[in-house]
C-alpha cells in the first residue's frame, strides 16, 4: 500500500517550512542597534508594551558618578529613553553591549522607532521625537 501523494508532499514540505520559520525567527531575534567605531558605546532598540525604547551603554568613562542609595546594581554606564519620554541614566545589572552589532561610522546617523543617533569622533548623541536624549563620550555624559 502506498501513501497518498498529499501525505508525501506534506512529509517533504513540513521540515522545509519549519526550517525556514526557524531561520526567520533567528533573524528577528538578532539585536537591533549599533556600536560606535571605538566599540566603547553600544545601543539597542527594544519594544516594551508597544512603545519603543532605546538603551545605550558606555563601557569606559573617565569618571563614574556616585551610585544612588536606591540602586543595588551597576550605576553610571547605562542610559535609556522612551520614544516620547525623558531620557535618564539607569540602574542596571546587565548590558546591551553585543559585539555582533553593526558599527555606526563617524558622521553617520541611525534612526529607528522615533529615535535618532549621530556618531561623531567626539561621542554619540541620541534623541527622541520630543528632542529629549543624551550625549555620551568617555570624558562626559549629559542627559537633556
Amino acid at each position: 500500500m502506498t501513501a497518498p501523494r498529499g501525505l508525501i508532499l506534506i512529509a517533504i514540505l513540513l521540515p522545509i517550512i519549519g526550517a525556514a520559520h526557524a531561520q526567520n525567527r533567528q533573524i528577528d531575534d538578532r539585536p537591533t542597534g549599533f556600536l560606535t567605531p571605538s566599540k566603547n558605546i553600544a545601543c539597542q532598540f527594544f519594544t516594551d508594551n508597544g512603545q519603543g525604547v532605546l538603551r545605550c551603554d558606555i563601557m569606559n568613562m573617565d569618571a563614574r558618578p556616585r551610585r544612588p542609595a536606591d540602586c543595588e546594581l551597576d550605576w553610571g554606564h547605562a542610559f535609556e529613553m522612551s520614544a516620547k519620554g525623558a531620557a535618564s541614566r539607569i540602574c542596571a545589572g546587565d548590558t546591551v553591549m553585543d559585539p555582533s552589532l553593526p558599527v555606526l561610522a563617524y558622521g553617520e546617523v541611525w534612526q529607528r522607532g522615533g529615535f535618532t543617533c549621530r556618531s561623531e569622533q567626539t561621542g554619540l548623541t541620541c534623541f527622541n521625537a520630543m528632542q529629549r536624549g543624551f550625549s555620551l563620550a568617555r570624558g562626559t555624559q549629559e542627559v537633556f
